[in-house]
């Protein structure tokens, strides 16, 4: 995918001010209006423009594209890096419904969109406090049993001069026993506050999961690779195997090949009914680094008569 350098689009430099940023996209939107402008390929840079300002005219959104631009190389493919706007907070709504966006911003800013459109919790009053959301990202762990954790949240502010700051904001939030991915932790009164005597709004947080060393996750379900020697996928055995609420021994069945899938029922992720765990069968070859290692390799060849490419044919 093509990384767009909304800063080119406008022709600004990274440092505009807020100011300069409004001023350089109004010049450019006369300019490519197609009312104005009926030339080919006007409509296009039209577009262009509105998109580059979408991101670049809102703080928010120009804090988090900023630091995913930090290690963009001109001339590169670029492909997001996994939770690369997790901790940002934003306020208010998201891009507009209908437009004709590039693929660079709708796989980018789309998750924000859906983010910032999340329930508000209670009418909507113009003296109320904004709602503001954000995504974080949790360790696998704490969901099994529930914790409590600190948190930073990056806050973009303009500041006298017009330039965009980033503050950051330290939060103490409770990680619920079972919570899952993509489900919403809400912290009444800390968005926006409010105006008068009217509450501030609240802070919606996005949940995403960690990359856990030994579990994956699908569901509420979780998967683990379970490395097997071969004389236990082929004839059978019990092996002592991880789970989140302690280790459990395995049977593996006779005969069983790479890949097969073992359930152990209510080992995935707590709730009302919990999630499976499943151990994926790995068989793992010893090494031959001893002539006693080679010889039970060679004497296999020559007992077992076995051909693992016999289904190919003649």
């Amino acid at each position: 995918m093509e990384f767009k350098d909304y800063y080119a689009v406008l022709g600004i430099d990274r440092s505009a001010t807020q100011d300069e940023v409004k001023r350089a996209y109004r010049k450019l939107a006369r300019k490519f209006h197609p009312d104005v402008n009926r030339e080919q390929g006007a409509e296009d840079k039209f577009k262009e423009v509105g998109e580059a300002f979408e991101v670049i005219g809102d703080p928010e959104k120009r804090a988090a594209y900023d630091q995913l631009g930090e290690n963009w190389k001109p001339g590169e493919d670029f492909q997001p890096p996994p939770n690369w706007d997790a901790g940002f907070e934003f306020s208010g709504g998201g891009p507009g419904e209908g437009r004709d966006y590039s693929d660079f911003f709708e796989q980018v800013f789309a998750g924000m969109r859906q983010r910032q459109h999340a329930p508000r919790g209670g009418a909507e009053f113009h003296a109320r406090g904004e709602d503001h959301h954000a995504r974080i990202v949790v360790d696998l762990r704490d969901v099994f049993q529930g914790a409590t954790r600190t948190i930073s949240l990056r806050v973009p502010e303009i500041d006298e001069s017009g330039h965009l700051n980033i503050r950051d904001r330290t939060l103490n939030v409770k990680i619920p026993k079972g919570v899952s991915e993509g489900q919403t932790i809400r912290l009444k009164g800390q968005g926006s506050p409010g105006i008068g005597r009217l509450p501030a709004g609240d802070l919606y947080l996005e949940v995403s999961f960690k990359p856990d060393q030994l579990y994956r996750v699908s569901g509420r379900d979780l998967y683990i690779d379970l490395p097997v020697a071969p004389w236990e996928a082929v004839l059978g055995a019990s092996v002592k195997t991880p789970t989140p609420a302690g280790a459990v021994m395995l049977k593996i069945p006779p005969n069983s090949f790479q890949g097969r899938e073992l359930r152990i029922k209510g080992r995935g992720l707590p709730a009302g009914e919990p999630g499976d765990l499943y151990a994926v069968l790995k068989i793992v070859l010893p090494p031959a680094d001893t002539d006693k290692a080679k010889k039970a390799y060679e004497d296999m060849a020559r007992d077992l008569a076995f051909d693992p490419r016999a289904k190919f044919g003649a």
